[in-house]
């Protein structure tokens, strides 16, 4: 599989949804595949919460393949020998694309707190720059799951002359308190942890030492991207080896799994990008402004794919439906198609349980 990894550097304003703007933005990309002719192989990707531009493939010496590895590749669903895939790092996250470590050419020091807040229109606005820019005008097809969903999902209300297909998976036409909540402790996590410093901490720090707040944050988030089930399956009542029943601090397995995979994480993902992005997520509605959901979905004028997962714990199959029902209602029926995956790896079953729906999307992709 050919993979190319590119930053394009955008030397004009980014005007926002909140009215502020970007003087200047980067983005950075990964593609896969070759570009036909006539451009009409394109397959654009988008990412979740933390995520990033690389979604398949594996850099050298790279021990983990990208997150969506099972479902990007030659011979696979979106398969790489056929269709030309881009998949770019979300503005204000942390690997790569502007965010609130990069410079303002205002003040020429780094964004921190004075970094604008991010809508998902903001991000897809960025990225259709991009394709301009790549002199990209279609695409077969734009996919993702969960805050990638919500992209997808604006696409095709904002951008509803630009793909075929719009296939959105575990998300949300517009963010629930339940999740809003969730993001609260990590928010709070943060804000509040005395090496946080008011975003002002020395970012080499981080990466030697982490940081307590977006840890704890994280651990909230894992534990709704999985299910009660799987955490049954996986840890049962088993207590880590080393540890006393009787010791304070003992731990159980799943203890030990939570400390395991989220004190690493503020090694590699930085904490105002969490903060921005949960934002970002926290104010998702599909029905902006003084539009009804149904206000918006009239706009669509490709065909929506909706896939949810049956014991998702973060965006519930529920809210999906919802969706599906709205199209209906406003006569799109022929426009929209649902499927619910018996799914048991929860929120996370979009990138880990991908043989239970490929086939669907390669059946969309051959429409």
């Amino acid at each position: 599989m050919k993979i190319e990894t590119k930053i394009e550097k955008f030397n004009e304003p980014l005007y926002l949804e909140s009215g502020r703007l970007l003087e200047e933005f980067e983005i950075i990309y990964e593609t896969y595949g070759t570009l036909n002719e006539d451009k009409s192989n394109v397959i654009i990707i988008c990412h979740a919460l933390s995520g990033s531009h690389h979604a398949a493939g594996r850099y050298e010496n790279e021990a983990k393949a990208g997150w969506w590895d099972k479902f990007i590749g030659d011979g696979k669903a979106i398969d790489t020998k056929k269709y030309f895939v881009i998949c770019s790092n979300n503005i204000g996250s942390s690997y790569g694309s502007t965010s609130p470590l990069s410079i303002n050419p205002s003040t020429k020091k780094e964004y921190r707190l004075k970094f604008p807040v991010l809508t998902i229109s903001d991000i897809v606005n960025a990225q259709m720059k991009l394709y301009k820019k790549l002199g990209i005008t279609n695409a077969l097809a734009v996919i993702g799951g969960s805050m990638g969903g919500m992209q997808a999902l604006c696409y095709a209300i904002e951008q509803p002359t630009f793909a075929k297909h719009y296939i959105a998976m575990a998300c949300t036409a517009y963010t629930r308190p339940w999740v809003i909540a969730l993001n609260k402790i990590g928010i709070e996590a943060i804000r509040h942890d005395k090496a946080f410093k008011n975003g002002e901490y020395d970012k080499e720090d981080l990466k030697v030492s982490g940081l307590v707040g977006l840890a704890v944050g994280r651990m909230a988030g894992l534990i709704a991207y999985l299910t009660p089930a799987l955490f049954n399956r996986k840890f049962a009542r088993d207590y880590v080896d080393t540890d006393g029943l009787y010791e304070l601090f003992g731990r159980f397995e799943i203890e030990k799994y939570l400390e395991h995979n989220s004190y690493s994480f503020p090694k590699f993902f930085d904490p105002l990008s969490y903060l921005y992005i949960c934002k970002t997520i926290n104010i998702f509605d599909a029905g902006r402004n003084k539009d009804k959901l149904e206000d918006s979905f009239m706009k669509i004028e490709g065909k929506l794919h909706l896939i949810s997962f049956a014991d998702d714990m973060l965006f519930f199959p529920q809210e999906m439906e919802e969706i599906r029902d709205i199209m209906v209602k406003i006569g799109k029926k022929e426009q929209v198609t649902y499927l619910q995956v018996n799914s048991s790896n929860g929120h996370d079953s979009f990138f880990v349980e991908v043989d239970k729906f490929e086939e669907h999307v390669k059946e969309i992709l051959k429409d």
